[in-house]
């Protein structure tokens, strides 16, 4: 299972939100590219990136930061948060990005997300981000009813290469990650299924590890910023 490190940018910055609210952002570095230096130096071998503005925005607004870490790094990135058209894919792709998240237009447009999933093989990684079981959009500020396994099995045969599943209610929080809910639609669907939302600590990883669920990755934040989740010590225990 891999650990993904989390990098959330807003305006510039590396922050962490509670529960997605964006009013309740904390600052952790001012220099994304240190950071991301930092959790490669400790042995991180991918890091999931989000232009947390661009989700609200629709559009990229925190591309500089996103590229200086494209710069300081050798490891794949993956990026979510206002990626809605074919040519902000191509643009994230060819500057470097491994794999781009498709959320909101997931729901709003199922057919780009099967286009550039045809044209990008294994590059194209949908974002599903849920309260409750229901499907919430642009930057978690809008829900709606649709069903969380309903969604992943609309792209079944689509070809995409994951499914980024956050509960969002866990998200920031320090509660644990929702291991049910998570293990269910790891079940549900073929599609490789990485966990997202409450990852605070080696326990947690271990537990979706051993959930009997065929879980591909795990993303943590704020636990490896509060230094309560040994990102060293973690990927170590993950190794098979």
């Amino acid at each position: 299972m891999i650990l993904y490190p989390a990098i959330d940018l807003k305006d510039g910055q590396c922050v962490r939100l509670f529960k997605g609210a964006m009013e309740q952002a904390t600052v952790f570095s001012d220099d994304p590219a240190a950071q991301a230096r930092a959790f490669v130096d400790q042995g991180a071998e991918w890091l999931h990136l989000v232009d947390l503005n661009g989700a609200f925005a629709g559009k990229p607004v925190n591309a500089a930061a996103v590229e200086s870490i494209l710069a300081a790094v050798r490891v794949p990135c993956q990026l979510g948060g206002g990626i809605r058209d074919m040519a902000t894919i191509e643009a994230w792709l060819a500057k470097g990005l491994r794999r781009v998240i498709l959320g909101t237009v997931a729901v709003e447009n199922p057919d780009l997300v099967r286009e550039a999933a045809r044209a990008f093989p294994g590059q194209v990684a949908v974002g599903i981000d849920a309260r409750a079981g229901r499907v919430a959009t642009k930057g978690w500020a809008e829900e709606t009813d649709v069903q969380v396994t309903d969604l992943a099995k609309a792209f079944e045969d689509a070809g995409v290469a994951a499914i980024i599943y956050t509960d969002i209610d866990r998200d920031g929080a320090m509660q644990g990650p929702n291991i049910a809910a998570t293990a269910a639609l790891a079940h549900a669907t073929s599609i490789p299924v990485i966990a997202s939302g409450g990852v605070s600590s080696l326990q947690d990883l271990l537990a979706l590890r051993d959930s009997g669920a065929p879980l591909d990755g795990a993303i943590s934040g704020r636990a490896l910023y509060d230094g309560k989740l040994d990102l060293a010590a973690a990927l170590k225990a993950l190794k098979p």
